[in-house]
């Protein structure tokens, strides 16, 4: 994909969709993160159904610690992994309380000392919680970058590297959200909707689709 490409392909997302936004509820910035936390090889839909009876009772980081393993267990269990992202969730909160006044850290060295926090996670809380131009490239992304021609990579660290390279500036702090929700609904895996795809002009793709 040229530059002159890129910059069409953008633009066209921020026309249909100005103020993208995640899908994850959250009313402050430690309910994000533990959202997001939560929301790893899970959907976004799994993980609101749970926290929407989780954060009204816990959502703040002793609050969580004080519901114990068990019983924060009980609020996530139907999301997948549960065990293990409650006891990194748990553990995280025990850091934040002690080391962090309670609040979320604004350093990507912060975040990524926190239990269950990778790279990818501490970029969401970077980019949608503080507004810093940082790309999550989850499975979406990774595909996205790799079909279309935008950036591509074989890991997903050298896909973040070529989109935040090759992505207008303009664009960049927004530009997670267009791709997500892109990957999400029109560009998916198994049948990308070519025909219904607004940017498929700009696209790479050889397999692209005209009829459903």
């Amino acid at each position: 994909m040229k530059p002159q490409q890129i910059e069409s392909f953008f633009a066209t997302l921020q026309a249909a969709n100005p103020m993208p936004n995640t899908e994850l509820e959250y009313t402050s910035v430690f309910e994000l993160l533990a959202a997001v936390l939560l929301s790893a090889q899970a959907t976004d839909v799994g993980v609101n159904k749970a926290t929407r009876k989780l954060f009204p009772v816990a959502g703040k980081p002793q609050k969580i610690l004080d519901l114990g393993l068990e019983g924060l267990e009980r609020y996530i269990q139907t999301i997948g992994l549960y065990h293990s992202k409650a006891k990194h969730l748990l553990q995280t909160c025990r850091i934040l309380v002690d080391e962090h006044a309670g609040q979320v850290p604004r350093t990507r060295e912060a975040l990524e000392a926190l239990p269950g926090v990778g790279r990818k996670t501490a970029n969401v809380v970077l980019n949608v919680a503080f507004g810093e131009p940082t790309m999550a490239v989850d499975t979406h992304l990774f595909r996205l970058g790799n079909r279309t021609g935008l950036a591509p990579g074989k890991t997903p660290y050298e896909v973040e590297l070529k989109l935040l390279k090759r992505i207008p500036a303009r664009y960049m702090v927004d530009s997670h959200h267009w791709l997500i929700l892109h990957g999400r609904y029109v560009c998916q895996a198994r049948k990308p909707l070519c025909h219904q795809c607004g940017v498929a002009t700009f696209c790479d793709f050889k397999g692209k689709t005209t009829a459903a």
